[in-house]
C-alpha cells in the first residue's frame, strides 16, 4: 500500500514537472512560477552589479538568492526522482542517469552549483553572478521555439564547426597580412601578428572600433578586402541556421500530417467524436477544410 502510494506522488510529480502530455491548470502555473522565478533572478543578478541598488538591499538580494536556490535544488530532486516514470518497463537508475546526462539536467545543476560551490570555495562575487545568468537556459525548457532551434544547432552542429574554423583561417591570414603591410608604419598598432588578431577579428566582423586603422595603401586594400569577406562570411551562419530551421519544421509538419492520415485510415477513429481533434491538427498543419 505504501509503494503503491509513493508511486501514484511519483506519477502525479512527473506529470506536472515533466509530462508535456499532462496539460492541467496547476501544472501551468506550476511552469509560470518558474518562468517568473528563473526571469526575476536574472533581473536580481543585473541589479546586483549596481552598487546603489546592491549595497542598500542587500539582505534582500541574499533572501531571494536562498529561495531561489531552495525552489531550484527542490525541482532537480523532484525531477530526478519522478523521471523514473518517463518509463515504467526501464530500470530506474537507468532512466536516472540517463536524465542526469541530459542537457536540461546539466543546466538545472548549473543553475544551483555556483551557490553550493561559495560555500566550499570563495567564488569572486563578480565571477558568482556570471554563474548564475545562466539560470535563463532554464527557459530552454518551456518554451518549444526554443527547444526547436537547439534541435536545429544540434543537427548543423558540422556546418557550424567548418564555419569556425573558416573564421579561425581568416583572423589569421588577415592579421598575419596586416602585421606586414602595416608593421613598418605603425609599429606600436601593429606590433605583432597576435596583437594585429584584434583588428582582424572587429574588421571581419564588421564592427570597425576604429581605434586601430592602416594607413598604408596596401593596408587599405587589404582591409577592404577582408571587410568584403567579413559580411559574406556572416551570412553563412544565419544561412545554415534558417535553412536547418526551415528542414526541422518541414519535417515536423510532414509527421503530423501522416499522423492525420493514419488516424482517419484508422476504423476506430469517430469523425463526429473527434471534430475538435481534427480542427486542431488542421490548423497545426496549416490544411484547407476542403483538403481535410
Amino acid at each position: 500500500m505504501l509503494f503503491q502510494s509513493i508511486r501514484r506522488l511519483r506519477l502525479f510529480v512527473y506529470n506536472i514537472l515533466q509530462n508535456d502530455e499532462h496539460d492541467t491548470i496547476f501544472s501551468r502555473y506550476v511552469d509560470y512560477f518558474l518562468i517568473f522565478l528563473i526571469m526575476a533572478n536574472v533581473t536580481a543578478v543585473i541589479a546586483e552589479s549596481v552598487d546603489n541598488w546592491y549595497y542598500p538591499y542587500q539582505a534582500y538580494f541574499t533572501w531571494f538568492e536562498n529561495f531561489s536556490i531552495v525552489i531550484f535544488s527542490i525541482e532537480y530532486l523532484l525531477r530526478l526522482w519522478s523521471v523514473a516514470e518517463a518509463k515504467p518497463d526501464n530500470t530506474t537508475w537507468r532512466q536516472r542517469w540517463d536524465w542526469l546526462k541530459s542537457p536540461s539536467a546539466l543546466i538545472d545543476i548549473i543553475a544551483i552549483a555556483p551557490a553550493f560551490l561559495n560555500f566550499f570555495v570563495s567564488i569572486d562575487l563578480r565571477f558568482l553572478r556570471i554563474l548564475r545568468l545562466f539560470r535563463i537556459l532554464k527557459l530552454t525548457r518551456y518554451f518549444a521555439s526554443l527547444r526547436i532551434l537547439l534541435v536545429v544547432i544540434s543537427k548543423e552542429k558540422g556546418s557550424f564547426q567548418a564555419v569556425i574554423f573558416i573564421l579561425i583561417i581568416m583572423i589569421v591570414t588577415a592579421s598575419s597580412g596586416i602585421y606586414l603591410v602595416e608593421n613598418h608604419a605603425q609599429p606600436e598598432e601593429f606590433e605583432s601578428i597576435p596583437k594585429a588578431m584584434w583588428w582582424a577579428v572587429v574588421t571581419l566582423t564588421t564592427v570597425g572600433y576604429g581605434d586601430v586603422t592602416p594607413i598604408t595603401n596596401a593596408g587599405k586594400i587589404l582591409g577592404a578586402l577582408i571587410t568584403i569577406l567579413g559580411v559574406g562570411h556572416a551570412a553563412l551562419p544565419a544561412g545554415i541556421l534558417a535553412t536547418g530551421l526551415a528542414n526541422e519544421l518541414s519535417q515536423r509538419r510532414e509527421e503530423l500530417e501522416q499522423d492525420f492520415r493514419e488516424q482517419l485510415v484508422d476504423s476506430d477513429f469517430d469523425l463526429v467524436q473527434n471534430q475538435m481533434m481534427i480542427e486542431k491538427i488542421r490548423r497545426e498543419l496549416g490544411l484547407d477544410k476542403e483538403q481535410v
